[in-house]
């Protein structure tokens, strides 16, 4: 369990303690600093976080509510699973939604943040070369997030972030031990240039293809897995 202590960010967000808890908890599963089955012991985590049992008993309650944490009757707390099929059905709905946002994007997207694209774009490639697997998960990121930022749609936007949180803890896993990633990239830069050419039909029909080859490299990695 690697969990960082808090270090006064209760008084930097102006938050109640456990919501502090549950926000630090939440990202340290979302990032796979608390791996799927591994058991969330109250006194460990208070001691780690330095605060009492109270606030990190509530924040595993909210973690519950969420589906990132079942209870285990007589056994405690553990970190929710994440199977293939709740991914594949994610990128089912995640797919139509990547692709709106594409075309409200090429429709939308002003010049400033088309530049800030191709920046977030060349350094994805940049961390593809230097094999830095963290620092693509983070490019991976903020390309989608640009892109849907710009359709300046709030419902779309929080949807659609809703999806991508729970698709990243198995992108760590899949960015880490699948080789597929320069099919990313080719993807990223076909957007890119249908978003630039502002034809969102283009852009719309590549995005929808985007994730679509995701769910054909996530199946694949499954069955590698099965065979191991």
């Amino acid at each position: 369990m690697t969990i960082n202590k808090l270090s006064g960010l209760r008084l930097q967000n102006y938050q109640p303690l456990r919501d502090v808890v549950f926000e630090h908890l939440r990202n340290a599963i979302l990032n796979g600093d608390l791996s799927p089955s591994e058991r969330l012991m109250e006194v460990q985590i208070a001691e780690q976080l330095g605060v009492s049992r109270t606030p990190v008993r509530e924040a595993i309650r909210k973690l519950e509510l969420e589906g990132l944490v079942v209870m285990i009757a007589r056994k405690g707390a553990y970190v929710a699973d994440v199977s293939v099929k709740d991914i594949l059905d994610v990128l089912e709905v995640r797919s139509v939604l990547e692709g709106l946002a594409a075309y409200l994007a090429a429709e939308r997207m002003t010049d400033e943040e088309l530049e800030e694209l191709e920046l977030i774009s060349y350094n994805f490639k940049r961390c593809l070369e230097n094999k830095d697997t963290d620092g693509m998960i983070e490019k991976d990121m903020q390309f989608h997030d640009r892109i849907l930022r710009s359709t300046r749609n709030r419902k779309l936007i929080q949807i659609a972030q809703g999806l991508q949180e729970q698709v990243q803890r198995f992108r760590i896993t899949y960015f880490v031990e699948y080789n597929e990633l320069k099919g990313v990239l080719a993807d990223h830069q076909e957007i890119l240039e249908a978003i630039a050419n502002r034809d969102a039909e283009k852009a719309q029909q590549v995005a929808q293809k985007h994730i679509d080859e995701l769910e054909n490299t996530i199946v694949k990695f499954a069955d590698k897995k099965k065979k191991e």
